[in-house]
């Protein structure tokens, strides 16, 4: 029998990856950090000291667009709930140095009004009205900001406060066990894997994100975001095709930040750049990225699903009625193709241990689409890796049921299985003799 524990099988296909992004096309993003993520496959096409740690200003608030729209979809809170603004938020509200839509005291808002206010025009206070309303105070809030960064995968952040404000300018209002010169911080990488996982789990983000202008309590608000199409007046000018999103940030200590993401023919891209020089700065380094992604790279699928693997089409089977059973792909396999790369990939298959007895055989009934190993592809250069952790994986499942043998044949199987051990032992012993 053929031992599948080690089994490898690799085979040509066509998929591309970026040269070392540093000198990727001669493209100099001028920021501290950045990073392009293809956001189907999760890909890195291009890092600039995207695992820095800097403070990220209001880029912030997308975890905080997280946890509502978790408390929404959990049930816990409607789009229509109301609430109040306390002493706290109503303090940063009332500071102009602040971004803010001028909340008042008494008055009973919405989630969607206080979430349009966080989203389009980075109302600090209306972010901490919202946390104090899932969590109970912006201390507890904080609590799960951090939770949820480790759930998702984050690596290298620190959440101090709900808003992306600086500790300092919050005062003794700054939530408990943080210190009074304390700021949020994360990486470009971790930015973008918040990014990925905010759109994956809650693509109504961007239905909001996307708004240019909204009204607000009786006032016109308008997106902070330049780089929207239809954007009003001289701001046009900064519009960028399929931008639909994400959010910016500004204070001091971070510089001009920005988390974009535009979609082109179902190809989307996720940029962050981080410590730019200025607010166009931002939205003309993100131009660069995505021009890059979206000029440089063509979204491919380079295996359909249910595609068989070549050289190896089946795996053995013990105890069935049939002696093996037909592999393929569970899913396609999707990703950006760069230009002229496409020679430097292939796919790797390995079997899963688990799912074989000690003879290195799958162990019948087999059922059409169990899962008996998965396939990988491999980067034949400098992989930048991908924000998921690890490598683009499919599952590789059963193409077709395979039925366990029945008792009779079972039993002849270990008849004969009995009497080929006798007449080993037999044989042996005969030769023994001479």
């Amino acid at each position: 029998m053929i031992g599948l524990l080690a089994m490898l099988i690799t085979f040509n296909t066509f998929l591309a990856k970026p040269l070392d992004t540093q000198a990727a096309e001669g493209l100099d993003i001028e920021a501290e950090s950045a990073i392009l993520i293809d956001a189907n496959s999760g890909e890195i096409l291009y890092a600039k000291q995207a695992d820095l740690t800097l403070p990220p200003a209001s880029m912030t608030k997308m975890m905080s667009e997280y946890l509502i729209l978790d408390a929404i979809a959990a049930g816990d809170i409607s789009w229509d709930t109301t609430t109040q603004v306390s002493d706290y938020p109503y303090s940063i509200s009332s500071n102009t140095d602040f971004s803010g839509t001028g909340l008042t005291q008494d008055k009973d808002y919405t989630v969607r009004d206080l979430y349009n206010a966080m989203a389009i025009y980075s109302d600090n206070a209306a972010t901490i009205v919202l946390a104090e309303l899932v969590a109970g105070s912006e201390t507890e809030f904080v609590k799960m900001m951090n939770e949820k960064a480790e759930e998702i995968g984050m690596k290298d952040y620190k959440f101090v406060n709900s808003s992306g404000l600086s500790n300092s300018d919050l005062g003794d209002d700054r939530p408990e066990g943080t210190n009074v010169n304390d700021e949020n911080l994360m990486t470009a990488k971790s930015t973008g894997i918040l990014a990925y996982n905010l759109i994956k789990d809650h693509p109504e983000a961007l239905e909001v994100a996307s708004q240019t202008q909204t009204n607000f309590d009786g006032k016109q608000i308008t997106n902070w975001n330049w780089m929207l199409p239809d954007m009003p007046g001289y701001l046009k000018a900064y519009g960028y095709e399929g931008m639909d999103g994400l959010k910016t940030g500004h204070t001091t200590p971070a510089g001009y930040c920005f988390t974009g993401t535009a979609e082109r023919n179902g190809q989307r891209y996720i940029t962050v750049v981080m410590r730019t020089e200025s607010e166009e700065a931002r939205f003309q380094e993100t131009a660069k990225l995505l021009d890059y992604g979206f000029n440089q790279f063509e979204q491919a699928e380079l295996y359909k699903a249910g595609t068989e693997i070549k050289d190896h089409a089946s795996v053995p089977v013990a105890k069935g009625k049939e002696d093996s059973v037909a592999i393929s792909t569970k899913d396609a396999v999707t990703t950006s193709v760069k230009n002229g790369e496409e020679d430097k990939y292939h796919l790797e298959y390995k079997v899963d241990k688990d799912k074989l007895d000690a003879d290195g055989e799958l162990v019948a009934p087999v059922k059409k689409g169990d899962k008996v190993g998965t396939a990988t592809l491999v980067y034949d250069g400098d992989d930048q890796g991908n924000i998921n952790g690890g490598s683009y994986t499919v599952d590789v499942v059963a193409s077709e049921d395979v039925e366990k043998s029945n008792w009779f044949m079972l039993s002849l199987g270990a008849i004969g299985d009995f009497f080929a051990e006798i007449f080993t032992s037999v044989s042996d012993t005969v030769k023994g003799w001479f």
